[in-house]
């Protein structure tokens, strides 16, 4: 019989856009419950992946449990265990959100009281919304100057209506507050200097877990975490029955089969880590030692009545890339894993965690397609594959198109802007030079809000010219919208780039006579192999330069003294940046030391050929 598992119970996840401070006001929850004292909590305390710190963003969800008793009220004396589930913001992270969400039975939206609704809002929100889960609106960021709360709550509730929501999900209660600050209040006339506020309407407003505790065990499996000494971990939900320590169970895996194994240990979460605990029941969220292999997704279950629960159904990639092996001429210089074998290895392991990764076999076995749900997706796999000593040639971004009714349909984003008004002409051009669709065009304070429906690949490399034609002003999201068919924009770089003729390493003198009518990527004395993209040309044709070229000596004294000549800094290519930059025919090398761009082709004889057979090509199909 399905009852409440345990009335003084909560599972929460955090849902919001990117960087309206899921993680900071958890950390204001964290330090008033007496989890950590308020001077030990650090900023964004859950970000602890090294990466998530260098970003700002978080880019794995993350658990923790909070134990909180009112003072006042019905419910006071009672001691509550508040289980929070932090997510992701950003769109490319998605599938971790689609995940977690299985393991709450309700969610606190998240909304920056200046920003309001987001891209990335309107997904998370969808997605509470399909599993029918109850909703806490949070206006975070109320102590901004410009801070706009009331619009905001109208603006959430439109967002429910367009997404269909029914009328009870529509009488949302609405929390103000302030992360950073550390305070929450259900009126803004009414201040007050801690969340308490916040805490309180989770475990009234928010439903207990409910479950089927006199059934045989089923426990979804959403996380998966590692130790050095017991190998694999298991996280997830039990929806029915109970888990103990030493306890016998089947993993119902993805391809039906089932096997047995032994939960050697379990572990209930209690403030940022976790505790052991002898039995786990229905509606507890927990981890699992001991189980061996498995995948999120698997159900842990009874081994007499193995019955999986439905596995998590995850949204399809929009964008691929060729990873293959690394042979350019310093090859296996910096990196530690280099054959097919080991990156083959490697991404078989990501896909056993990363729900939203597809890899397929390239067209050759150096090769392989990897898709994901957008170019940061990939650009953290990438990153995190060179941190670990891996060595990669990696091809332009391309987005996956589909056949839909016969016509050839590409994915369209949802692309939000916002601009200082001065320049907002320049952001216009940008979107509608992409096959963008301005939507929307709205004024908040002295800044204009934009919404535009663009191609996906017309985002590729969007992000660092808006920047730069608008003087770093532009602030820009997106998310997947729908399938429409394929727009004609012609996307390609503007300039063209200079290629390294020789192996060597570079001149002070080369780079000075190129720097005059180029940009250049390398510094004196960097070593470069000829195919090496060197510098940007200030024309659009490529061109083939001599950057290892040293300056002829003579026994001849000069009449006049050399001038001082101040070599300009090359530009800087981060990995996400190197892969909008290149072309079709160019590839990004990637080691645990360096980040280079180079043309597939690295003989100019070859390239040259290439370009001939290609211009043959387009003549004859020209000609029929």
């Amino acid at each position: 019989m399905l009852h409440a598992a345990d009335p003084n119970l909560r599972n929460v996840a955090i849902i919001a856009h990117v960087d309206h401070g899921k993680t900071t006001l958890v950390d204001a929850m964290l330090a008033y419950s007496g989890t950590l004292a308020a001077g030990d909590v650090d900023p964004c305390v859950l970000d602890s992946d090294p990466l998530e710190r260098e970003r700002g963003i978080t880019i794995f969800s993350k658990n923790c449990a909070i134990t909180y008793r009112p003072q006042a009220g019905a419910q006071s004396g009672q001691t509550f265990r508040i289980n929070l589930i932090d997510t992701p913001g950003h769109a490319d992270f998605g599938g971790e959100v689609e995940r977690v969400l299985m393991m709450a039975d309700g969610v606190l939206l998240l909304v920056d009281a200046f920003e309001g609704p987001m891209p990335q809002t309107r997904f998370v929100l969808g997605k509470a919304l399909a599993l029918d889960l109850p909703i806490i609106v949070v206006v975070n960021k109320c102590d901004r100057p410009e801070a706009r709360p009331d619009g905001v709550v109208d603006e959430v509730f439109d967002l429910l209506v367009a997404l269909d929501a029914d009328d009870e999900r529509l009488d949302f209660p609405v929390i103000y507050a302030s992360g950073r600050s550390g305070w929450a209040t259900a009126d803004l006339d009414k201040p007050n200097d801690d969340v308490a506020p916040l805490l309180e309407a989770i475990i009234e407003r928010l439903p207990s877990p409910v479950g089927y505790a006199d059934v045989p065990l089923q426990m979804l499996i959403t996380t998966i975490d590692y130790s050095a000494y017991t190998g694999r971990i298991a996280i997830g939900r039990v929806f029915s029955g109970a888990i103990s320590s030493g306890q016998a169970v089947a993993i119902c895996q993805a391809d039906g089969t089932q096997r047995r194994a032994r939960a050697q240990k379990v572990y209930r979460f209690e403030g940022l880590g976790r505790v052991p605990a002898e039995l786990i029941g229905v509606g507890d969220l927990c981890a699992v030692e001991g189980l061996g292999d498995f995948d999120i997704g698997d159900t842990i279950a009874c081994p007499d009545e193995p019955n999986p629960i439905a596995r998590v159904a995850v949204d399809e990639p929009t964008l691929h890339m060729l990873f293959r092996v690394n042979d350019s001429p310093f090859a296996g210089r910096e990196g530690q894993y280099v054959t097919s074998r080991q990156l083959a290895d490697r991404l078989q392991r990501e896909l056993r965690s990363n729900v939203a990764l597809r890899v397929e076999p390239g067209q050759s076995a150096e090769e392989f397609r990897v898709s994901g749900r957008g170019l940061l997706h990939l650009g953290i796999l990438l990153e995190n594959m060179r941190r670990e000593g891996y060595e990669l040639s990696v091809g332009r971004p391309e987005v996956i198109e589909k056949e839909i009714d016969g016509l050839r349909c590409e994915p369209i984003e949802l692309l939000t802007v916002d601009v200082d008004t001065d320049h907002l002409g320049p952001v216009l051009e940008l979107v509608g030079a992409r096959g963008g669709e301005v939507q929307s065009l709205d004024q908040r304070g002295d800044r204009m809000h934009v919404e535009a429906e663009i191609p996906a690949r017309g985002l590729i490399g969007l992000r660092s010219r808006m920047l730069t034609a608008t003087a770093g002003q532009a602030i820009m999201y997106h998310s997947f919208q729908r399938y429409a068919p394929v727009r004609a924009i012609d996307q390609h770089r503007t300039n063209g780039v200079l290629v390294a003729m020789e192996t060597g390493a570079a001149t002070m003198y080369s780079l000075l006579n190129l720097s005059e009518r180029a940009v250049m990527f390398v510094k004196p004395q960097q070593p470069v192999y000829a195919g090496q993209i060197v510098g940007e040309n200030s024309r659009e044709n490529d061109l083939d330069v001599n950057v290892v070229k040293a300056k002829a000596f003579s026994n001849v004294r000069e009449s006049t003294k050399e001038a001082t000549v101040v070599l300009k800094s090359p530009r800087d290519l981060p990995l996400e940046a190197a892969l909008e930059y290149i072309e079709d025919d160019e590839l990004v090398e990637i080691t645990p030391e360096s980040i280079r761009i180079r043309k597939k082709l690295l003989s100019e004889a070859e390239r040259k050929r290439a370009s001939r057979q290609q211009r043959d090509r387009t003549r004859t199909a020209a000609g029929r």
